[in-house]
């Protein structure tokens, strides 16, 4: 096994016929994200989430989490970030990450539980939702005037799939990546997770000192749901692309702080279902 995929035995059936042959399968693994920080009583460690992912790009899962809940604002609040813990004996996976953050860093854990009911279904009103993102901060995008041209758009569906190697593989697993106005991928990552796909990719530019990605569009394999809208308001992406549906929490999200939402992008077309003055 590599760390992302499984050859496993299967029996294929196809018509009259049962074939046994091999087949890959996506690896689906815990991951703990643990931090480590200055606390009224000195250094301590809390576990502050655990997420079923596909191992690889651990670094960037853990950071872009942290920085999509507002407890790192940059990757200046970092020292250092590492495996810990010993590789599980059955698969040699090191599914612990820890994330250590500067003494000077004030952490606010009480945050993860309050806005537990923006990433989870618990019954609120969307309208709760969104005010709960004004009430972290969060402000409209209108001031991002960055325009994206309708034929270079339709091409990235292309784009992404020849990227997802694993997928070609296992068929099985989301992608997410960032692009400029001249439809040039950056951070392409794959995970089981379609939210743990877009935190690898926020984090990969916030440890690379790339946030907020004004310029960028965000680019998703599958549907458009109101928590990968709220990582990209975070991140302050100002339009995001999905080749399946919007959720209608996902386009209310969309028109309240003034972002572009493309959904249905494949086959040459796609809707807009919010912001179209940024589309050329």
């Amino acid at each position: 096994m590599n760390k992302s995929s499984l050859t496993i035995d299967i029996s294929k059936v196809s018509g009259s016929k049962i074939v046994s042959c091999p087949d890959s399968v996506a690896v689906e693994e815990p991951l703990e994200i643990r931090l480590d920080y200055e606390g009224p009583k000195g250094r301590r460690g809390k576990s502050v989430s655990i997420t079923m992912r596909t191992p690889g790009d651990d670094f960037d899962l853990a950071i872009g989490f942290l920085y999509g809940e507002s407890i790192i604002l940059s990757i200046d609040d970092v020292l250092e970030v590492s495996h810990c813990g010993a590789p599980d004996e059955e698969t040699g996976l090191q599914n612990v990450v820890k994330v250590e953050l500067g003494p000077e860093v004030a952490v606010d854990l009480d945050r993860l539980q309050r806005h537990f009911y923006t990433t989870s279904s618990c019954g609120v009103c969307g309208k709760t939702s969104l005010d709960a993102l004004h009430a972290l901060g969060q402000e409209s995008l209108s001031a991002c005037a960055e325009r994206f041209d309708k034929e270079m758009l339709t091409a990235l569906p292309d784009k992404l799939r020849a990227k997802q190697k694993l997928f070609g593989e296992t068929g099985g697993l989301h992608a997410a990546a960032v692009f400029d106005t001249n439809g040039n991928l950056d951070a392409v990552k794959e995970d089981v997770g379609r939210h743990n796909a877009v935190d690898k990719v926020i984090g990969s530019l916030v440890r690379r000192g790339l946030q907020p990605a004004n310029t960028s569009g965000l680019l998703v394999s599958g549907r458009a749901s109101f928590e990968l809208m709220q990582k990209a308001l975070v991140a302050g992406i100002p339009l995001l692309a999905a080749v399946g549906a919007p959720s209608s929490l996902a386009v209310q999200l969309a028109r309240e702080f003034d972002m572009t939402l493309i959904g249905f992008l494949r086959d040459g077309k796609f809707n807009i279902y919010a912001g179209a003055h940024r589309i050329s």
